[in-house]
């Protein structure tokens, strides 16, 4: 008898032990979102990508969100730059990973790429510092405020994140907006490049070739009420540029039409894939042209959205993981060529800027440093986030991988491999492939490729 109450005892003691754990688990089991906006506009004469900044025409900024519940918080951040790179990637990763008090590979920072626009790379501009440059390709004060304004955000958006139950998944196609650059000829080699803006009709009048048209919308709801909404769109994102003046440019505008639409909630939206995709068939480079295509944008969010399947969701339907690469470098990248072109003072300094980025970028591969290439798993979805001005063919492989998934992708993450093309665009040409726009080899394809079907399996 005494035995039967002792074990009917620790019966009682196990369950109301099992009982606690579960009831902490289920707490644990909540996935919390926050989103965070931040300024980035540059200062009024400090450099941009191309000349300096004279004025705004629209803020610039660092927005994303951040999941809390789901082990370490995971970070995703899309900047109004045109490139963080080396360095500079490492130290936006970092002071993000820091706020929050995670790992760096759960951060994950990508650019829309805007021309008129800033740069960030630390390590180029040490290089330069070093041959008196230093600051010649962008207010290093300024980047390094930007970037703990952003992790202060982060960190207060993890804060105050609030809990969501379902993710909303969507997409529907963008109209006259994005079209293929590269153009082939009977030779099946690039016989003419079709940029941002073609102000030639019979280039304009070819056809739209190998796209994603459509853009894909994720959004994450505590019941019937939206937290955030995550778009992602394959193009780059030019109307006109070399401005002088500070602009988000059409997919900036796009997102600001939507937020507006939205009531304010906060619209983050992602590059895809748009390395070798432009708006050059429907863009002859008139400025009104800009507004147009933010409104064909935006109109496709707005469908995608309207076409969101809701989806319960917590913290066990949400995991990362990561697969760090080394990418072949360009086999035209040579290090004393580079050494020489940074310490030539005959050379204009944006060509010593270029000498320098690609230095340190030979550098790292030669020493055989990774690069991160991550998936973010939200129950049925999965957001793959690249590096580099990656080839639209990337993004439509990822999803002929899972068929059976609604794959989203993010590229223009670590800069420094300018244009990643496939395997055979490196035989046809092009500006994408040539040795002054891509900085890694043609074998870069079975590399990305491995990392992906890993990734999605």
């Amino acid at each position: 008898m005494i035995r039967n109450l002792v074990i009917r005892n620790l019966t009682f003691g196990c369950f109301l032990i099992a009982s606690l754990v579960a009831s902490a688990t289920g707490e644990e089991s909540q996935l919390r979102v926050g989103a965070f906006v931040v300024d980035a506009s540059p200062p009024v004469g400090s450099p941009m990508a191309y000349g300096r900044c004279d004025s705004v025409g629209m803020p610039l900024t660092a927005r994303g969100i951040v999941l809390v519940g789901c082990g370490e918080p995971i970070v995703l951040c899309a900047v109004d730059w045109i490139g963080i790179s080396n360095g500079g990637y490492e130290r936006w990763r970092e002071a993000i990973a820091k706020g929050v008090k995670t790992s760096l590979e759960r951060v994950s920072v990508h650019v829309l790429h805007q021309h008129d626009a800033p740069r960030c790379d630390f390590s180029a501009d040490r290089l330069l510092a070093e041959q008196g440059l230093g600051g010649a390709m962008f207010d290093v004060a300024f980047a390094r405020q930007t970037i703990e304004n952003v992790a202060e955000a982060v960190q207060a958006a993890a804060a105050s994140a609030s809990v969501a139950t379902h993710l909303g998944l969507g997409q529907a196609k963008v109209e006259k907006v994005a079209s293929n650059r590269r153009i082939l000829g009977p030779d099946g080699k690039v016989k003419v490049m079709r940029f941002t803006a073609c102000a030639d009709p019979a280039v304009r009048a070819e056809p739209e070739g190998t796209i994603d048209p459509y853009v894909k919308s994720i959004s994450f709801w505590n019941e019937d009420r939206p937290i955030v909404v995550l778009t992602y769109y394959a193009t780059h994102p030019q109307s006109y540029y070399r401005t002088g003046v500070a602009h988000a440019d059409f997919p900036g505008i796009a997102r600001f039409l939507r937020q507006t639409t939205l009531n304010g909630l906060t619209h983050v939206h992602f590059n895809g894939a748009g390395g070798n995709i432009g708006a050059g068939k429907y863009n002859d480079g008139s400025h009104e042209n800009r507004q147009t295509l933010a409104v064909r944008l935006a109109e496709g969010m707005a469908k995608a959205h309207q076409a969101t399947e809701k989806h319960s969701i917590s913290a066990e339907n949400v995991s990362w993981k990561t697969v760090p690469v080394v990418l072949p470098a360009s086999p035209h990248l040579k290090e004393e060529k580079l050494l020489a072109a940074l310490k030539d003072d005959k050379q204009d300094s944006a060509q010593r800027t270029y000498a320098a980025q690609d230095l340190v970028w030979l550098q790292r591969c030669m020493a055989g440093d990774t690069v991160d290439i991550t998936c973010l798993t939200l129950g049925p979805a999965r957001v793959l986030n690249m590096p580099g001005e990656l080839a639209v063919e990337y993004q439509l492989a990822a999803q002929g991988m899972r068929p059976d998934l609604f794959v989203a992708m993010a590229a223009y993450g670590e800069y420094a491999p300018g244009y990643i093309c496939m395997k055979e665009h490196y035989q046809q040409g092009g500006y994408e492939a040539s040795p002054g726009a891509s900085q890694v080899a043609p074998e870069v394809e079975g590399v990305l490729m491995s990392a992906m079907k890993e990734l999605l399996q």
